[in-house]
């Protein structure tokens, strides 16, 4: 009986790693965020996240607290219907953080070593380049296309420097 089980159980861990290592063989390709259906639950929860990022943004001047809602839902839910603008606000946030505009200081923005390195001048241009890079790419028909052009425009003099 034992000798029985011994091979039954044999068997099933050889068809078992045969059935993984054919299906770990197999292309598997992650779909593309537009192509993702929407959650209407997330798509809610986003766009409550960019409403608050928008008052940031624009009332409050706090742009590392945009970046934070930024951050936040695009790791959640990059397939957002509205990632453009939302893209577009966090381009600037960090453009506008690196020359250090706004009601939240460079000296005061960082309380660990990696908070530091993430708001350095040069960090934050990398990123808006690539926030704004994102959308000129991602969304060429987005209304904030050109905007983030003439944005991109100014961060290239004032990397080089």
């Amino acid at each position: 009986m034992k000798k029985a089980f011994l091979i039954f159980g044999l068997f099933i861990s050889v068809f078992a790693f045969s059935a993984a290592g054919a299906y770990a063989q197999q292309q598997q390709t992650p779909p593309a965020a537009e192509d993702l259906p929407t959650d209407p639950l997330l798509e809610t929860d986003a766009k409550a996240n960019l409403d608050v990022a928008q008052t940031y943004f624009r009332t409050r001047k706090a742009y590392k607290a945009v970046l934070m809602r930024f951050e936040e839902t695009f790791a959640a839910y990059p397939s957002f219907s509205r990632m453009d603008e939302f893209l577009y606000i966090a381009g600037l946030s960090s453009f506008y953080l690196s020359q250090n505009k706004g009601k939240q200081k460079l000296n005061t923005l960082a309380d660990t070593e990696d908070e530091k390195k993430k708001y350095t001048p040069e960090q934050l241009r990398e990123d808006a380049k690539m926030y704004l890079s994102m959308l000129v790419e991602k969304y060429p028909n987005s209304k904030y296309k050109s905007d983030a052009q003439k944005t991109l425009k100014q961060i290239e003099p004032s990397a080089k420097k």
